[in-house]
């Protein structure tokens, strides 16, 4: 059977593409815009009735959400290529659930805001004060991550080297958070006083599988 994932790599199909990659998976790529009616065609609305990407067909099983396509994968193909984001007991069960949906409710809105008004959109489009307003925003469920991560850090060695948000393994929580995170990852006054996320984000963004749907996005 084959495994497709429709969506361009610059936009939430990144997420879904980037646990592909860790997995190591073999995948059709139909690089579907969000732009310019592509995803309202009979053809794609006949995969997600809702018009959007990503959306990933897993021979006949559909799945869309980009949250719910990156967890479906991981859990589906938890063996594939030797590699594992999926939980391996309950404690890790409970960050890959609780996480990417942490980010999608307390963090994504702002940060894709973040992003639009500081380099996303053209210049001329742009209101700084969107940006500010949507960065003070992030402040409070920042520290809920930060507070976190030194939690997890204080139990492992090393001052918490390599600590991600299940413990000491990555897992595709983080795949989920660093994805919404990365849009503010230049945002440093943020970020400044968050030390652990920080370090964290930085872990996550040096991956060799997101570097490659970075470069996906940047080719298409």
């Amino acid at each position: 059977m084959t495994l497709t994932i429709y969506g361009t790599a610059a936009s939430r199909a990144a997420r879904p593409l980037w646990v592909a990659d860790e997995l190591a998976l073999a995948y059709v790529h139909v690089a579907t815009p969000y732009l310019k009616g592509a995803t309202h065609t009979a053809e794609f609305l006949l995969i997600n009735p809702n018009g959007h990407i990503p959306a990933i067909d897993d021979g006949g099983v559909i799945v869309w959400e980009s949250m719910a396509c990156a967890l479906y994968l991981a859990e589906r193909f938890s063996t594939a290529g030797g590699a594992d984001l999926w939980a391996r007991n309950p404690a890790e069960l409970a960050a890959v659930l609780r996480w990417p949906f942490w980010a999608v409710t307390e963090c994504e809105k702002d940060a894709l805001m973040f992003l639009m008004h500081t380099h996303a959109m053209a210049p001329e489009r742009r209101k700084r004060m969107l940006a500010v307003e949507a960065g003070l925003r992030l402040v409070k469920p920042l520290q809920v991550l930060e507070q976190h991560l030194q939690s997890v850090a204080s139990q492992l060695d090393h001052h918490g080297e390599g600590a991600f948000l299940s413990g000491r393994r990555f897992t595709v929580a983080d795949v989920c958070v660093a994805s919404v995170l990365a849009w503010v990852v230049e945002a440093h006054e943020l970020l400044a006083p968050l030390p652990c996320v920080r370090g964290w984000l930085q872990r996550c963004l040096a991956r060799r599988s997101y570097l490659q749907v970075k470069l996906m996005a940047k080719s298409a």
